[in-house]
């Protein structure tokens, strides 16, 4: 009974802690509510996702529980250039290159098809990198892109992490962007053609012919799927680095491909060797090749 009632008040709490709590219980709080309503829980893994869309913006965020201590969390993703390195395993992700001095770098980040394109013909997204805090209990690190393309604008990537009570970490990543006319036809017109199998994690109303659960379509299914894919690509970075350095990058290659590969539905779209020649061709250029001038 004292379980069930701690699980109701957390729901109703909603972030399930007080505006003046530390940020790092506030984590720990919204980490433990998401426990408790297991609906959004992402198949056998420690992994929640929820997302919204309202009027022009949609968001998406991940609360999950790392297998890895706090610090070396904190000492790796403090620092803006370990940011390409997280960055780069997303499938649309084709550059990445951090630069600028302490507090006020900038990451540029070029984005386009799952297959190779030309610098120039990428979509690019000009992040400011702040770390909003770090101590031995909390970090927090935010990524602002104030225009995208066609007409999107307002990227926001929040990551948040904390130690949890077993020596693991508890972790949040956010990531939303506000979208106009254009962004919105041109989605339309993909989730029509090309997107028109794709969904996101969570349930819709209703159910498919088959039984199955609907899942969400649209741009806040779009959104899910990338959210989850940047997700993925934070673990995949801290999974490898207890490897030698020189094995690092490509077994994080591997350890991304496999893990979006437990959602085959929404988050496959190639095959594992196609996937690592592309990545290990857009490294390469990522280390020789500057950022294209507007």
């Amino acid at each position: 009974m004292l379980r069930l009632s701690l699980a109701l008040a957390l729901c109703l709490l909603g972030t399930a802690a007080r505006a003046d709590d530390a940020p790092a219980d506030q984590l720990r709080a919204r980490f433990a509510a998401a426990q408790a309503r297991q609906v959004d829980r992402l198949l056998d893994q420690p992994i929640y996702l929820q997302s919204t869309e309202a009027g022009n913006q949609v968001q998406g965020d991940v609360h999950a529980l790392i297998d890895a201590r706090f610090a070396q969390v904190r000492d790796n993703l403090v620092r803006a250039e370990h940011w390409c390195g997280v960055l780069i395993l997303h499938l649309n992700v084709q550059y990445c290159r951090a630069s600028g001095p302490p507090g006020q770098e900038v990451l540029d980040v070029g984005l386009g098809r799952k297959f190779d394109e030309p610098l120039g013909d990428l979509h690019w997204l000009h992040f400011s990198y702040k770390v909003a805090h770090a101590d031995e209990t909390y970090l927090q690190v935010v990524l602002n892109a104030p225009q995208g393309p066609l007409g999107t604008h307002d990227y926001r990537l929040v990551f948040e992490a904390t130690p949890s009570a077993d020596g693991h970490t508890v972790v949040h990543l956010g990531f939303g962007y506000g979208h106009g006319l254009a962004a919105k036809l041109a989605m339309q017109a993909y989730l029509a053609t090309l997107g028109r199998d794709k969904v996101g994690f969570s349930s819709s109303n209703g159910s498919s012919s088959d039984g199955q659960a609907q899942r969400v379509g649209g741009l806040r299914g779009v959104n899910e799927r990338n959210t989850m894919r940047y997700y993925l690509a934070i673990e995949a970075y801290l999974a490898v680095l207890a490897l030698p350095p020189a094995q690092r990058q490509a077994q994080s290659l591997q350890h991304w491909f496999s893990a979006t590969e437990r959602y085959p539905r929404q988050l496959h779209e190639v095959d594992r060797p196609a996937y690592l020649g592309t990545k290990q061709r857009q490294l390469k250029r990522q280390e020789s090749e500057p950022v294209p001038k507007p």
